[in-house]
């Protein structure tokens, strides 16, 4: 029988289909307490609203391989971070036509508030140019940005550094 952990696994996201709950860094614990299998996910911000669809999708996969108890819980701390991401999934993103994020910023304290625009950088997953400009904060959803390469002026999304 596959174990619930891989069953959990393959679930991929509502939003970015091209990855795993797991690639994306959401799965965080698959575990057994008796007869029930207890799943942990961390939304990537708060409020996102793909976590409903999330949790479904877990429940159904792990009804249909044989696991009938099954509780999902969200879990938020430690927050979610875009470094989560594994090396897969952002091989997949950029594959996909959307530029993985790079490093999240560290903070030691409190974080200091600008209310100047955020300077991300992106390379164009079409191309490989870094010259890349972006055109809105916001995307198809709220992690993600909308920016055009000017090398072969292609526009396509990033996953913003969190």
């Amino acid at each position: 029988m596959t174990s619930a952990l891989e069953i959990a696994q393959t679930v991929t996201d509502p939003e970015l289909p091209m990855l795993t709950l797991a690639d994306l860094g959401v799965l965080r614990d698959v575990r057994t307490e008796g007869d029930q299998v207890v799943v942990e996910i961390t939304p990537t911000y708060s409020g996102c609203p793909a976590m409903g669809v999330m949790r479904a999708d877990l429940v159904h996969a792990l009804h249909r391989a044989g696991f009938a108890d099954v509780d999902v819980r969200t879990v938020l701390s430690p927050p979610w971070s875009t470094d989560w991401i594994s090396d897969e999934g952002r091989r997949k993103l950029a594959a996909g036509g959307i530029a993985p994020p790079g490093a999240a910023p560290r903070h030691t304290g409190p974080i200091p508030l600008s209310l100047g625009p955020t300077r991300r950088t992106a390379t164009c997953p079409v191309c490989g140019s870094a010259d890349t400009e972006e055109l809105s904060e916001f995307s198809g959803t709220a992690c993600k940005a909308l920016r055009r390469c000017r090398s072969c002026r292609e526009p396509f999304e990033h996953v913003k550094e969190i």
